[in-house]
């Protein structure tokens, strides 16, 4: 008897994109949370990066990290807070690790910023899983035969 690859594989995507949006995404919660309540320092610091409208581009990163792990963690509207996710983490190395990141593969790689955009680039690809509510809103709307 066979044992058939497909068994095994669609329980652990499941379980292993859970874990990645739970992991993740309770992250992505604290650090937004972090930055509204020490709104004055974010902004500040966005100001020293040169950033344009500090107080808007803070406001911004701290709510989208914020209600992006929130997304994650419930597994609702994945595909999209990945995308606002993963243009922060690109924002966020392009200025404030701009220095440090770009020097080499092993320096971006161990700048902060860079396992949150590979996992956002993960659940990009690959969606929230079948333990989410995308996927039980996808079932409900998929045309019956």
């Amino acid at each position: 008897m066979r044992l058939r690859c497909a068994t095994f594989e669609a329980p652990a995507q499941a379980a292993l994109l859970l874990l990645l949006r739970l992991l993740y995404g309770g992250f992505f919660m604290q650090t937004g949370w972090g930055k509204l309540m020490n709104f004055e320092r974010t902004q500040n610091f966005f100001a020293s990066l040169g950033l344009p409208f500090p107080a808007v581009m803070a406001a911004l990163a701290a709510s989208t990290e914020l209600l992006g792990g929130m997304a994650w963690v419930l597994g609702l509207g994945t595909r999209f807070a990945a995308t606002a996710l993963a243009f922060v983490m690109l924002v966020a190395l392009a200025s404030a690790h701009a220095a440090e990141a770009f020097a080499s593969l092993e320096s971006f790689t161990e700048q902060a910023p860079y396992p949150f955009l590979l996992a956002s680039l993960l659940l990009l690809a690959f969606g929230a899983g079948k333990i989410s509510l995308d996927a039980r809103l996808a079932s409900r709307c998929a045309p019956r035969r």
